[in-house]
């Protein structure tokens, strides 16, 4: 809405009462048409299995003569409103002991991984189509960003481990802070005719540095506050404000504003909401960030599918195709490699998996706002931003419509009669476990009566037995009287992950806290790792 409210004051700045009259109804038609459109979307897709995001770049492509004015699509209202609430969603949303679990393949694809691609992708560029070295760089850099919201649509489509789906989303959301990084890095070398590798290498690490540390210090503020309200309503208005002023103040003191959104939304999702706010509080708090990320991600697809001219983009076609081939090497010869040498300090990546993180690597909104922000100084720079967004629409629709079909192919998850009944009785006993910690609040808050209390807790501890029982039978039963197949067999390995990554939290913190000697810790720390690089992925 925001977005609509602020075409309309720039629209109206010069005009009579009667003309800002005609031009907010306009505005409110053309509110009325994309909602009704992405109503339209919603129910298509879901019908005929096709991403989402995918079928609101194409709706918006047939709409363009329906509405009555030309809505374009902003790069400062993505970068300071909509990027900041898709990431903040996003990172509370990310459960933090699985990100620590695979921090190691994420940090190399999000970082050696983005300068690897932008590179390979500007050299192929500046051959290919003879641009110059700096344009070159910069589309590298932009064509290196992988969307996370066109990939998380396809998992919601496709089943995959948690493990990859980790991976996945952990280096969507923090290559966008590194390309944001190098990017500017790129237009200052542009402006200032200098760069030495040293001064930009160090420029790179403060700004990420200085990220990190800006969304702690927001982070766990805002924590606190939400567990001193815990209030739906105001606890969504603080987050909003720790998303937005997050980024804001990132910016302003010239670090990475995604960076910083990024860790305040994990320590949000993983401190605040997550454990110390009451259920309905949570509940509340998590759909609410739910529909913004749904509406915000509607508005920008449609968005884009509006500003693509598609005649432009078929007179650009031979060079756009080179573009695709372009990135898709440099993301070849970036993740191939880089996940190969995985297998020397982390648990090895399947190659399935890295087939998935090759191919998956959809382009989205911030390419295009990215290409958008390019300074008017910038040689070809309309010829770059028809580029991009050919490359973006062929993105969204090639990849973002066989990526599904390519996952299934993989056949990556099998769900036997083993881990379905699993699951359910999983399910049964955290409902039943979650439905008698409010009780107890509920007692302590004086809002039931003992005697109800008691019967209402005997009635789920019966169902937290009956459930324990079942899973207990299910876990002692031998090999040969179940299917324990690969798949099976990671559910075991899931449980005792978490297990032996809470023991080596609790090693560190003996050793911060000076409780052991660090030579005692050490050795039983490596001893854990051993036991963590043995088990099977998810």
């Amino acid at each position: 809405m925001s977005y609509f409210l602020q075409q309309f004051i720039l629209a109206s700045s010069n005009t009579t009462n009667s003309s800002l009259e005609a031009k907010f109804a306009e505005l409110v038609i053309a509110l009325i048409i994309l909602l009704l459109v992405a109503t339209g979307v919603a129910l298509i897709s879901r019908q005929f299995r096709v991403p989402y995001v995918t079928g609101l770049v194409l709706a918006g492509l047939a709409i363009t003569d329906l509405l009555p004015r030309r809505i374009g699509l902003d790069p400062s209202l993505i970068f300071n409103l909509f990027l900041p609430i898709l990431v903040f969603e996003a990172a509370i949303n990310t459960d933090i002991s699985r990100l620590r679990s695979t921090v190691k393949p994420i940090l190399l694809l999000a970082g050696p991984g983005v300068l690897i691609s932008s590179a390979i992708t500007a050299i192929l560029l500046k051959f290919g189509l003879g641009l110059l070295w700096i344009p070159a760089l910069l589309v590298g850099v932009i064509l290196a960003i992988t969307d996370t919201v066109s990939v998380i649509a396809v998992f919601k489509e496709v089943a995959v481990p948690s493990r990859l789906s980790t991976i996945v989303e952990g280096e969507s959301l923090f290559n966008d802070g590194v390309a944001l990084v190098l990017f500017s890095l790129i237009l200052k070398l542009n402006s200032t005719g200098k760069f030495v590798l040293i001064d930009g290498l160090q420029e790179l690490f403060v700004v990420i540095a200085g990220g990190i540390l800006v969304g702690l210090a927001l982070g766990y503020l805002s924590t606190g506050l939400l567990t001193r309200s815990d209030d739906p309503l105001s606890s969504m208005l603080l987050t909003v404000a720790v998303a937005l002023g997050t980024f804001q103040i990132g910016q302003f003191i010239h670090v990475s504003g995604v960076v910083a959104v990024v860790v305040a939304g994990l320590i949000v999702g993983n401190m605040g909401i997550s454990s110390n706010i009451s259920a309905s509080s949570r509940i509340a708090l998590l759909s609410f960030w739910e529909y913004a990320g749904f509406g915000v991600n509607t508005f920008i697809f449609l968005l884009i599918g509006l500003e693509i001219d598609l005649i432009t983009i078929w007179e650009t076609l031979p060079a756009i195709l080179l573009a695709i081939v372009a990135y898709q090497v440099g993301r070849l010869l970036s993740v191939y490699p880089l996940l190969w040498a995985v297998r020397w300090f982390d648990r090895a990546i399947p190659l399935p998996w890295q087939h998935v993180l090759f191919f998956g690597n959809i382009k989205g909104s911030l390419s295009m706002a990215l290409a958008l922000s390019l300074p008017a100084i910038i040689p070809g720079r309309e010829r770059l931003i028809a580029l991009v967004f050919g490359t973006v629409l062929l993105s969204l629709v090639g990849q973002g419509l066989s990526l599904p079909w390519f996952v299934r192919q993989l056949k990556l998850s099998h769900f036997s009669e083993f881990r379905q009944q699993t699951e359910e009785l999983q399910a049964q006993l955290m409902t039943s476990k979650a439905a008698q910690d409010e009780l107890d609040s509920l007692l302590k808050a004086g809002v039931l009566p003992k005697s109800i209390y008691e019967e209402m807790r005997s009635t789920y501890q019966v169902k937290v037995a009956a459930a324990e029982k079942a899973l207990r039978d299910l876990y002692n039963r031998r090999e040969d009287e179940f299917d324990i197949n690969d798949s099976n067999r990671s559910k075991f390995d899931a449980i005792k992950r978490r297990l032996l990554l809470a023991e080596k939290g609790a090693l560190n913190e003996a050793i911060r806290k000076r409780i052991i000697s660090d030579e005692i810790a050490q050795n039983r720390i490596r001893n854990i790792d051993r036991q963590l690089l043995q088990l099977e992925d998810e």
